[in-house]
C-alpha cells in the first residue's frame, strides 16, 4: 500500500498541483512530474523544484526518496517543467504515473 506521501505526489501529479515540503532540511516548492519506485524498491518522485531552499543553484530537477519528505501539501498554482530533456532520468525506475505520458496524452 502506498504512503500517504507519495499519494499526495501521485494526486498531485494528475491534478497539475504544486507540492510544498521539507526534504534533507530545505523548504522546496515542487512539481512532481514522475513517480514510482527505484531499483531498491524505495519510493521516489522526479520533480521540478523552482522554487525554495536549495543547496544549488534553482531551478533543477530533483529526485526525492518519499519516506524522507516532511510536512507536504499540494497547492494551486502555475506548473512548471524543466525545459531541458536531454538525458534519460534514471530516478523512477518502475514508473507507476509520468505526467507526459498518463495525464496529458489524455488530453
Amino acid at each position: 500500500m502506498p504512503s500517504a506521501t507519495y499519494t499526495l505526489f501521485r494526486n498531485a501529479i494528475l491534478d497539475e498541483q504544486q507540492v510544498v515540503c521539507r526534504y534533507d532540511g530545505c523548504a522546496r516548492e515542487l512539481c512532481p512530474h514522475i513517480i514510482g519506485t527505484n531499483r531498491h524498491g524505495e519510493e521516489v518522485a522526479l520533480a521540478w523544484q523552482f522554487a525554495g531552499e536549495s543547496s544549488g543553484p534553482l531551478p533543477q530537477w530533483r529526485c526525492l526518496k518519499l519516506a524522507n519528505v516532511r510536512d507536504a501539501h499540494a497547492r494551486e498554482g502555475r506548473w512548471h517543467e524543466g525545459g531541458s530533456h536531454r538525458t534519460t532520468q534514471t530516478c523512477v525506475n518502475d514508473i507507476d504515473l509520468d505526467i507526459n505520458v498518463h495525464v496529458r496524452k489524455r488530453r
